[in-house]
């Protein structure tokens, strides 16, 4: 039932981002401009009744990785926009390969980590991964809260959806990271899952089609 309503919102956001990628042809119609930079996240591990059957967020340990940081309408500086955090996990994939995890500016209670908030900086707001993921341990919500205003320290938690928030990692951005806009990187959650995770079929439906807008508009583009 929940797959079948999730189709309607899904082909919308699909139709938003066609339409962006006809406005504005570019490698990311949404999310258009950016920086990206590399970070080390430090984990802790979970405590053995926290655990979620998530190697990245059970186990501690330390992992280089890169983010990229945007704003989603590219609107301008000056006005409040949706930011967002594209993260790129090396080798934290089932298979060994890289996995991304997307996050946006959203609240952080019960409901409101369900719910898109603009912000005026990209440290101004707490970020969640917005759709729960299933777990082995059930559905778990993602989450990066920055530390300071530039958001070059950020606390990682996990969450069941209507839970309290459990911090797993500390992530820091390395001094003097720039490496351009990221825009040659594809960052695709659905297709490069982190080992442990996977989408609800509601959840891929109301998501894939927007995806699927966006990897055509690189086609476009190139």
């Amino acid at each position: 039932m929940a797959a079948g309503v999730a189709t309607v919102p899904g082909l919308v956001l699909q139709a938003a981002a066609g339409i962006a990628g006809l406005v504005r042809p570019a490698a990311k119609p949404l999310h258009p401009a950016g920086s990206l930079v590399a970070v080390t996240i430090h984990r802790y591990g979970m405590r053995d009744v926290e655990r979620l059957g998530v190697p990245f967020v059970d186990e501690p340990g330390t992992t280089e990785a890169w983010v990229r940081f945007s704003r989603a309408a590219g609107l301008p500086r000056s006005l409040p926009d949706v930011h967002g955090i594209a993260l790129r996990i090396p080798g934290a994939a089932a298979d060994g390969a890289d996995a991304d995890v997307l996050l946006a500016t959203t609240g952080m209670g019960r409901i409101s980590r369900f719910v898109l908030v603009p912000a005026r900086s990209r440290g101004s707001a707490a970020y969640s991964t917005l759709l729960p993921y299933r777990s082995p341990r059930g559905a778990v919500v993602l989450a990066a809260v920055p530390e300071d205003e530039d958001a070059s320290t950020m606390t990682l938690a996990a969450a069941t959806p209507g839970g309290q928030w459990i911090a797993f990692a500390d992530l820091c951005v390395a001094e003097s990271s720039a490496s351009g806009s990221g825009d040659e990187i594809s960052f695709d959650p659905i297709l490069n899952m982190l080992d442990g995770l996977s989408y609800y079929l509601w959840a891929t439906r109301l998501r894939e089609g927007s995806y699927r807008a966006a990897r055509w508009s690189r086609r476009v583009r190139d």
